[in-house]
Order: structure tokens, then C-alpha cells, then sequence
């Protein structure tokens, strides 16, 4: 089986990213093992960020320990050693062998690792700008500046990666504009031009532009090439997240890939890959 990392079609390269870490649809989220194995392949992979009590950077999605730990409580009450003996869980909810890991452990891991030249790890910094304080902007840059070349760092929060950026030279910058309610008004109003160019003035020099894939979609059937309106900005463009394969799903990446997005973010790149490509 070939791996999953990109699609192309009439020229072009769509990436599939590993949503979560996640090679396939039963893997468990933010296993070391699979994040370096997607590095070492040149993959195109995605993990999430939150802050903790001594202001690093733990390796989840949510601000709250319980549904993917076995911890209890707030992750910003929580400290590095206390984050670090913690278990991820699985799909099913129980824990599993692997650990959970501060941003520390995990770009450890790649600088000990063999990295891809083309890998791209996108730290999705699921917080706002107010808890980055200067510990925590100097914890980021010492854990990611060996690694920069490698990493993309994302928000929703322009200012926070901003700050971010600036601590680390190299580090490419992501930025999702995916509102849906300013999404939709500009929709209504036949001002998609203008919802793309307000996302690129909110984050100049940012490498890729994140949008909800129905956005996308919507946009085409409204008469407007969103994705072609931020290639004209020099802007990439990932649409996130499709999460699972089946008849339906296949037929919107099919319109994904016809528009030429960049990127493709999936909870089941083996899947996705697979029935794109048989």
C-alpha cells in the first residue's frame, strides 16, 4: 500500500494531512510513534496545543483533561511533570500505553528522529493571544526553534501567532478565518472577495490559509473560486476536515481537488488515499 501522503490530479499536489496524528480512522490521537512516522515519510501532519499551569504546551485538543486523558481538570491548572504521567486514550475511551506529550517531548522526538526534507508539522494552537505570556512565548521558541524548518504554526487567532512567529525565525505561519457567521454575511452579500482579502490582511506573509471545506464548496456554488481568489494572494489553501470516507465524502474531495486546494485535512488519510486512488 502506497502511503498517504499527497494526491495529484492535472498537475497539481493535494496533501493529505493527518489530522490529529491520525494515519488511519482507528488510530488514537497524538501518539508519538505515528507523529514521527509521518515526519520521517515527508507527511503533511497536524497536532493541537493548549497551555498549562507552568505555561507549556501540552499535546491536546481540549482545555480540560478528561475525555482524551486519564486526567482530571483543567489543563491550565495542571503542570508539566502532572501532564506528562498522564495516558492518552483511545477511540473507545480507554487508556493506552502512550503518554501524553508537552510540545518539549515532541520536537525532542523529531531532532532525535529522521525528518523528512518535505514534512510539515502544523502546531494548531487552539487558544487566544491573552495566555501567551512571555514564559510561555519563550517556552514555545527554545522547544521549536531546532525543528522550525519543519513546523507551521496556526490559529484563529491572528495576534497569537504573531507573537508566536516572531520568537521563532523559520517557523511558516498558518491562519483560519473559518467564522461561519462573517462567512455566511459575506456570502449573502456577494462579498467573498472581500472576507478573502480581510483573511490575508489579518496575517500577512502566512504560508496557508485554513478553511471549514464547506466554505469552499459553498463558495463554488455561489459563481466564486475562493481557493483561486487566495492563490492570486500567493496563499495556500487546507480544507479541514473530512472525517470519514464514504460515497458522499469522496464526492466533495472530488470538488476539492478539481478547485486545486493544497491541502486536504483527514481523520483517515490510509482510507481517503486509498479509494482516490484504486
Amino acid at each position: 500500500m502506497a502511503d498517504p501522503l499527497y494526491i495529484e490530479r492535472k498537475g497539481h499536489r493535494t496533501w493529505l494531512k493527518w489530522h490529529r496524528a491520525r494515519r488511519k480512522a482507528s488510530d488514537p490521537v497524538f501518539t508519538g510513534a505515528r507523529i514521527l512516522e509521518a515526519m520521517r515519510l515527508g507527511a503533511s501532519v497536524e497536532v493541537d496545543l493548549v497551555v498549562s499551569a507552568d505555561k507549556g504546551f501540552a499535546v491536546l485538543h481540549d482545555k480540560t483533561l478528561e475525555r482524551e486523558t486519564t486526567g482530571q481538570g483543567a489543563v491550565a491548572s495542571t503542570t508539566d511533570n502532572e501532564i506528562r504521567q498522564l495516558h492518552l486514550r483511545g477511540n473507545d475511551g480507554a487508556p493506552i500505553a502512550d503518554r501524553v506529550m508537552l510540545l518539549d517531548d515532541l520536537c525532542r522526538l523529531m531532532t532525535e528522529g529522521q525528518v523528512h526534507p518535505d514534512a510539515l508539522l502544523q502546531l494548531d494552537y487552539k487558544e487566544d493571544e491573552t495566555v501567551l505570556d512571555a514564559r510561555a512565548v519563550d517556552n514555545f521558541s527554545r522547544a521549536v526553534g531546532p525543528v522550525a524548518a519543519n513546523v507551521i504554526v496556526s490559529s484563529g487567532s491572528a495576534a497569537a501567532i504573531d507573537l508566536l512567529a516572531a520568537a521563532v525565525p523559520g517557523m511558516k505561519k498558518g491562519f483560519d478565518p473559518s467564522n461561519e457567521q462573517n462567512f455566511r454575511a459575506a456570502l449573502s452579500a456577494g462579498s467573498l472577495q472581500a472576507f478573502v482579502d480581510d483573511a490575508v490582511r489579518a496575517l500577512p506573509g502566512a504560508d496557508l490559509i485554513y478553511l471549514h471545506w464547506p466554505m469552499v464548496t459553498h463558495a463554488q456554488d455561489a459563481g466564486f473560486d475562493i481557493v483561486g481568489a487566495f492563490h492570486r494572494h500567493g496563499v495556500r489553501i487546507d480544507a479541514w476536515t473530512i472525517r470519514e470516507v464514504t460515497p458522499a465524502s469522496l464526492a466533495e474531495v472530488e470538488r476539492l481537488l478539481a478547485l486545486k486546494v493544497d491541502q486536504i485535512t483527514t481523520d483517515d488519510p490510509e482510507g481517503l488515499h486509498a479509494a482516490l486512488t484504486s
